[in-house]
Order: structure tokens, then C-alpha cells, then sequence
């Protein structure tokens, strides 16, 4: 009878199955073995699952890349692999490193654009950081005039901020997200303005929240701040600020602020010589400067001068404001400082 032989015959084909699903099986839920606690896996684009799971195999991290590669496909994860930088844990399975790599939360980055730092300044800031790739200076450019007209200043018109980034991602990435906020920030608020608001556009308003950044560090003080300025442009009055002036000097400001500067008529940014705003923004300004300008104090204030601990007197009247600089900044104390002392954290 050839009934037995049949049956054993059988029996050996499902016991080698069933042997071969318990391999698989093992292979698939087998720990990770990193030798430390986590690694930083990097994934280049266009690597395959394959070729991922063969370089694990090679470090000693797992074994069996061939087969795992076969039940990752079947379940269609390959086709889920993305591009990037991932957290991997020595305590994941292989199963739990596949669906890690498939679900794409890459490792995230942070950089912060400080406020009233110029544009200039935030570009090399996010150029230094060693996980954003800097963008060549004419391809940068291209950027740039691609956000606003090509006749336009960028200067002003990117939201400082703390940006989330992952590793592969462009220093333009985050101007362009910059921008776009800063955009929507300055739209929403021109949207929402008050009436008696004496300023001609919403770029005249960053052009004033630039000064406003630059004038004081001291939160408290910004809504003052801009309520001068503002009544100062309602009556005719110069805005007379030394941070306009020191940005039209550009390199040639030595950090120290001559009454010859102050007197130059050659200089667009001079707001002790011109009349009105300057023709752009001296800085990128934050969320609470640009708020300011819209939500000015309420005060007769025309004046101010640095009291020399980081705030600011403020004076109604010029005979009160001299009064104000005789005490405050003719006889300077030896820890005078024109902006306040900024926590360790924010140095």
C-alpha cells in the first residue's frame, strides 16, 4: 500500500513547515542587539529594507536579515521605509525596529532664531548647525526672491522662532516655514487693527516692530515702547533711535555711536535726519513686538532713555526727558547695561 508512505511523506513536509514558521517566528520577534542602550540609525535615501536589514545583520544587531527581509515584505512594510535619522532602542524586537523605520517619525531637531537678531545673522546661525545643510549663497538667494518680490528687502519678514527639524533638511526649509508664519502673523494682525493705527501697510508695521525689538529686551516695556514711536509719527516727530542709525553704519559700526553718525544725512536709516520709518526693517521681530505695535500703550509718553539696569524712563515732556538723561545717562553707573541681563538659559 502506498497510503503509509504518503502520510509520512506529509508529515515531514508540515513538520519542515511548521519548523520553518517557528524559525521565522523567532527571527522576527528576536531582541535588537545594539551593545548599548540606543543607536541613531541613519537611513540615505533610496536605501532599501534590504539592504538596511542587511547592515544590521553585519553589525551584530540581528540575524537572519534574508527571511525577515521576506515577512517584512509580505506584510508590505518595505514599501513604507522612508529616508532619515531614527532612535532604535536595544530593547525593540525586529518586528517593533521594521514598524519603527515604517512609521517615519525620524529623529526631530530644534533650533532657535533669536528675536531682533538681523537676517544676515539668523542665516549663518542655522548654517552652523551641523544637522541642517547649508544652502549655496546663489541658490539661497534664488530662495529668497522667491518668497517676496526680487525688489523687495528680506530683512524683517522671518518669524524668530524655535523650528523642529530632522536630520537632511535645509537651512531655506526653515526660512521658508519662517517666513510663511511671519506672513500669516503680520496678515492677521494688519487684519484686526485699529483705525486710528498710523501706519500705511503691514510692512510699515514689521518695519516698526523691528525698532521695537531692538529698543528694549524687557517685555514689559514693548507696548510702551511702540506707543511712543507711534505718537511720534502721528505728529510729525522723528523717531530719533539710535538701533537705525547703527544698522545703516553696517560694518562700519565700531560699537561706539558718534554725534557725526548721528548728524549723517548719507545714511537712508538715520532717524535723527529722515522723517518717518526707516525704507526697511533693521531686524527680525518676534510675535510680541509685532503684537505691540498693534496694541500700543495708552500713555502721552514722547520720550525715552535707558535707565542703565535694562529698562527705560519714560517722559511726556523734553524738559522731563532731559531731566531723565542728566540723571541717568551723564553720570552711567559702572554696571550700566542698556538692555536686561539675560538668564544663563537665554545667553
Amino acid at each position: 500500500m502506498i497510503v503509509r508512505p504518503l502520510f509520512l511523506a506529509a508529515t515531514l513536509v508540515l513538520t519542515s513547515l511548521g519548523a520553518g514558521v517557528v524559525y521565522v517566528t523567532t527571527l522576527w520577534h528576536q531582541t535588537l542587539n545594539l551593545g548599548e542602550a540606543s543607536r541613531l540609525l541613519t537611513i540615505e535615501s533610496g536605501e532599501s529594507l534590504h539592504q538596511i536589514l542587511r547592515r544590521a545583520e553585519a553589525q551584530g544587531w540581528l540575524s537572519g536579515a534574508g527571511w525577515i527581509g521576506r515577512l517584512a515584505r509580505w506584510q508590505g512594510l518595505d514599501s513604507k521605509i522612508q529616508a532619515g535619522e531614527f532612535r532604535i532602542r536595544d530593547d525593540m524586537s525586529v518586528e517593533n525596529f521594521i514598524r519603527h523605520l515604517a512609521t517615519g517619525q525620524v529623529v526631530q531637531y530644534q533650533i532657535t532664531i533669536p528675536e531682533g537678531i538681523t537676517l544676515g545673522a539668523a542665516i549663518a546661525l542655522l548654517q552652523q548647525h551641523p544637522k541642517l545643510i547649508p544652502t549655496p549663497a546663489d541658490e539661497l538667494s534664488a530662495v529668497l526672491s522667491s518668497l517676496l518680490s526680487p525688489s523687495a528687502s528680506p530683512e524683517g519678514w522671518f518669524l524668530p522662532e524655535t523650528w523642529s527639524f530632522s536630520a537632511g533638511d535645509t537651512d531655506a526649509d526653515i526660512l521658508r516655514r519662517a517666513h510663511a508664519a511671519m506672513d500669516q502673523l503680520l496678515s492677521d494682525l494688519w487684519g484686526s487693527r485699529a483705525s486710528t493705527l498710523p501706519l500705511a501697510s503691514p510692512y510699515e508695521a514689521l518695519i516698526l516692530a523691528s525698532i521695537v525689538e531692538r529698543e528694549t529686551a524687557a517685555p514689559s516695556e514693548r507696548s510702551q515702547i511702540a506707543g511712543v514711536f507711534l505718537r511720534r509719527l502721528k505728529q510729525g516727530m522723528r523717531l530719533q533711535t539710535d538701533p537705525t542709525v547703527i544698522y545703516g553704519l553696517g560694518e562700519r559700526y565700531d560699537g561706539n555711536l558718534r554725534r557725526t553718525h548721528l548728524r549723517d544725512s548719507g545714511n537712508s536709516y538715520n532717524t535723527y535726519v529722515i522723517k518717518g520709518l526707516p525704507p526697511t526693517p533693521i531686524a527680525l521681530p518676534g510675535e510680541a513686538a509685532l503684537r505691540a505695535v498693534f496694541n500700543p500703550d495708552d500713555s502721552n509718553a514722547l520720550y525715552f532713555v535707558a535707565k542703565g539696569d535694562g529698562t527705560h524712563a519714560f517722559s511726556e515732556s523734553l524738559e522731563e526727558h532731559e531731566e531723565n538723561v542728566r540723571r541717568y545717562q551723564l553720570a552711567r553707573r559702572a554696571d550700566y547695561r542698556s538692555t536686561p541681563e539675560r538668564s544663563t538659559q537665554e545667553r
